[in-house]
């Protein structure tokens, strides 16, 4: 039997956060498709969900790089 990976605070905190931004964009993506707000609104909100993300994952793993941060100079 596989030996089980102990589970890390920092690895718990960072699901939490990535699921608090899918569900974010599903809102997003609801409230735009239902023509509450527009796509320019919808983009705006979904950076400002990014970049809190980002934010939270540079906290938790400050020696480690997204993949697009040499790309994103936001």
């Amino acid at each position: 039997m596989p030996k089980e990976k102990q589970s890390d605070p920092k690895d718990h905190a960072m699901e939490v956060n990535l699921q608090s931004f899918a569900n974010g964009i599903g809102i997003v993506c609801a409230l735009e498709a239902g023509g509450k707000i527009t796509p320019q609104e919808a983009y705006k909100q979904v950076k400002v969900l990014w970049k809190q993300l980002k934010k939270t994952k540079k906290s938790l793993y400050p020696k480690e790089k997204l993949l697009d941060d040499e790309d994103d100079q936001d």
